[in-house]
């Protein structure tokens, strides 16, 4: 609980800021430089071994609630450790979050809960609000999907959004079957056994593991001769030698031996061009044809990539070196007059970029002028809040700040 709490402001305690990824969740204190806690985004039932997701969207709208109150319940009485009734809750979303989930989620906090407010930020606009600019192409790779949303004068622009499914989800899964097919384990009495006949399957805790620990991305010159190789059909494409193989322990007693092609290699699948040229690379140059001409220049140099599978080594720079070896591809050549791509490195792992920016914006604190007409300023454009109150539901679209009293203010969320 944040010191001091409720003695400044008027007496009004600080905000609860939640991130609710499909993978992990963020949660913390407003005006804080970082979440509080950060776990699985999941709930485990007496007598189930297997954890129940908290964010799906196939579900019926009863058995989510359910789920979404546990997972609530956990997060106020066993790591936050403060009175829902007291603070008010602001809620990162992603753009494509379907709307019965967003409201189920409001129902679960003033039903079961009864927070005072709940207010819901889209992430990509949170990130930027760290970088103190008002405009950026912001690239969030996350577990199930990587979505790419330019952010122009604090607006985003909707129709130029990109996505692909290829995020931490795909990684596990390609890399679970090539545990599967090409590693073997060693035992205490046998050696070299497969590893469906030794331990049976692998679990996805230990395949994110295994991703973490040993697996990395190559450069641009290596990456194109994996991908070279690994789809040359007559075999003539020679591949770069792989790195050293890695010895991963399972439960103390077994050696699962991790090969080194797959260390490298394994990360290929963000930048491999499907049927239809797509790569996660590619995303941020289909965005900035999108968008109106006289935003592209701005956009293309102030680049943003969050996300957990953003944290991986060498992505960064990979991505980089893929987008500007695409640039000079006639398809954007002609599109985009600069050429000049450049990548912000915000203050905050790229996992936590987006919270980070909710608890600057809801912990800022009014009696500073100076930090007053700046918020005024990155609000004072055209952005859809959404807002819900016990009182008051209102969707609106602000051209300049105004609440009613009933809704609290913007300012302190």
């Amino acid at each position: 609980m944040p010191l001091f709490d409720g003695l400044g402001s008027g007496g009004e305690k600080t905000a609860i800021v939640i991130d609710l990824g499909a993978a992990y969740t963020k949660c913390g204190f407003a005006g804080e430089t970082g979440p509080r806690f950060i776990i699985p985004s999941e709930i485990r039932k007496p007598g189930q071994q297997q954890a129940i997701k908290v964010v799906q969207y196939n579900i019926n709208t009863e058995e989510l609630y359910v789920i979404l109150k546990e997972f609530i319940h956990l997060l106020y009485f066993r790591h936050l450790l403060v009175n829902p009734r007291d603070r008010r809750v602001v809620i990162i979303e992603s753009i494509l979050c379907p709307s019965h989930f967003r409201e189920t989620l409001t129902k679960v906090f003033f039903k079961q809960f009864e927070v005072p407010s709940v207010v819901f930020a889209p992430s990509h606009l949170m990130a930027v609000m760290t970088l103190g600019i008002n405009s950026a192409l912001v690239m969030d790779c996350g577990h199930t999907e990587t979505l790419v949303l330019p952010i122009y004068e604090c607006t985003p622009i909707l129709p130029a959004w990109e996505a692909l499914p290829l995020g931490g989800k795909a990684i596990h899964k390609e890399l679970e079957g090539l545990l599967v097919e090409q590693c073997t384990v060693d035992t205490d009495t046998t050696t070299g056994q497969s590893v469906p006949v030794a331990i049976g399957s692998i679990s996805e805790e230990t395949v994110e593991d295994i991703k973490v620990r040993t697996c990395f991305v190559s450069d641009l010159q290596r990456g194109l001769k994996i991908q070279e190789a690994k789809f040359n059909l007559d075999g003539t494409a020679e591949r770069p030698a792989h790195p050293p193989d890695v010895d991963y322990p399972l439960d103390g007693e077994k050696i699962l031996h991790v090969k080194g092609s797959i260390r490298d290699s394994l990360m290929e699948i963000l930048f491999e061009q499907d049927n239809e040229e797509k790569s996660v690379a590619t995303l941020i140059l289909d965005a900035l044809v999108k968008c109106p001409i006289d935003t592209r220049k701005v956009l293309s140099e102030n680049l943003v990539v969050i996300g957990g599978t953003a944290m991986l080594p060498g992505f960064l720079h990979r991505l980089l070196a893929e987008i500007r070896l695409l640039v000079e591809k006639p398809k954007y050549s002609t599109a985009l007059a600069s050429k000049s791509l450049r990548i912000h490195a915000p203050p905050a792992k790229p996992n936590c970029t987006a919270w980070l920016g909710v608890s600057l914006r809801s912990g800022e604190d009014p009696s500073s002028t100076y930090e007053e007409s700046l918020l005024h300023r990155e609000v004072e454009c055209a952005v859809t809040l959404i807002m819900y109150s016990p009182l008051l539901y209102v969707i609106e679209q602000f051209n300049y700040l105004q609440f009613d009293i009933s809704t609290q203010t913007a300012l302190t969320f």
